[in-house]
């Protein structure tokens, strides 16, 4: 009687043990669990020590609120321009809503890898092969902001979607590389033209400075010619004017300096010829002597006369006459 007591105790003791094992619950952080009383939901339990009305109330599904990567399967898509790509994606979710996630949709991984394929074909068929290329950025937000929509019932938020690759045909990739080739080389030539204009610019710029500078040094020496022949037109008339003076008072060894010295001139011209192999010398050597005689004696008076051909003030100073010799 003592013993079938005692296992009764014993049996209640470990009935009790299961029962408050049962009804003990601890969550983990980063899930929730959903309660369900009989097979309906209750409640959700958040992180910590929960105790459960044993029988009556029983976890129903442990949700993973941690942020999660889902691998959308790679797809070949036709684009608007009936280019065939290879398109491989990822989309990050994170459930908001435990209760949400676990009752309006089943399996919500594989329901969420089915929409963001089906959205993906969608959203990359509706453009052509370099819309895709060059705006993947533009595809990501896109297909973010149509994914969260459509997944909002379920209490997911997708936080970003990424295109990890696209895959042109091989043919296309080698026209896309000879187009690019092309595109580069038309601008190193436009480069290289723009370069060899400035260039020829630059040296004309240069060779119409360098003309300036040029009929401006011209006229400037054109100047100072005019100006050293006026000059030396004015000296010719003055001693012209002086000639005409002394002759006026009888004074002949001014023209016979004058002569001379022509004579003398067109002389040494006539020795400093390149052509001239052969010097002829006139038989009138003795008029010549005559002439530089005379020269002498006309600068002489033009000392002691002062260049005016006139007596000085010493006095007495007659002109002599140089004899000319007979041809």
């Amino acid at each position: 009687m003592l013993s079938a007591s005692l296992l009764f105790g014993l049996v209640l003791l470990g009935l009790a043990a299961v029962l408050v094992y049962t009804s003990i619950k601890i969550v983990p952080q980063g899930f929730e669990y959903t309660v369900e009383r009989f097979g309906r939901y209750t409640r959700t339990l958040s992180p910590g020590l929960w105790l459960l009305v044993p029988v009556m109330d029983r976890v129903g599904l442990k949700m993973n609120m941690m942020e999660q990567v889902i691998d959308i399967p790679s797809q070949e898509i036709i684009t608007r321009d009936n280019a065939m790509v290879t398109a491989d994606a990822v989309a990050f979710i994170q459930v908001m809503d435990a209760a949400s996630a676990a009752y309006e949709v089943a399996n919500l991984d594989r329901a969420i890898s089915n929409l963001s394929v089906t959205n993906v074909r969608t959203v990359l068929g509706s453009m052509d092969l370099d819309e895709i290329l060059s705006n993947r950025d533009a595809i990501n937000e896109r297909l973010l902001r149509v994914l969260d929509l459509a997944t909002n019932p379920w209490g997911v938020k997708i936080t970003r979607v990424e295109i990890k690759d696209l895959s042109p045909p091989a043919d296309i990739t080698e026209s896309m590389a000879k187009q690019m080739k092309a595109e580069r080389e038309k601008r190193a030539e436009i480069l290289t033209a723009e370069g060899e204009k400035s260039a020829a610019i630059l040296r004309a710029e240069g060779e119409k400075q360098s003309a300036i500078l040029e009929a401006e040094g011209r006229k400037e020496a054109a100047f100072r010619d005019a100006e050293a022949r006026e000059r030396e037109a004015e000296a010719e008339a003055k001693a012209t004017a002086m000639v005409s003076e002394a002759i006026a008072k009888g004074d002949v060894q001014a023209v016979n300096y004058f002569v001379a010295q022509s004579y003398v001139t067109a002389f040494g011209k006539l020795a400093e010829s390149p052509n001239q192999k052969t010097v002829i010398i006139p038989a009138e050597t003795a008029g010549l002597v005559g002439m530089l005689s005379g020269i002498a004696e006309l600068k002489d008076i033009n000392k002691i006369t002062g260049g005016s051909g006139a007596p000085g003030p010493a006095g007495g100073g007659s002109s002599t006459s140089v004899p000319s010799s007979s041809s």
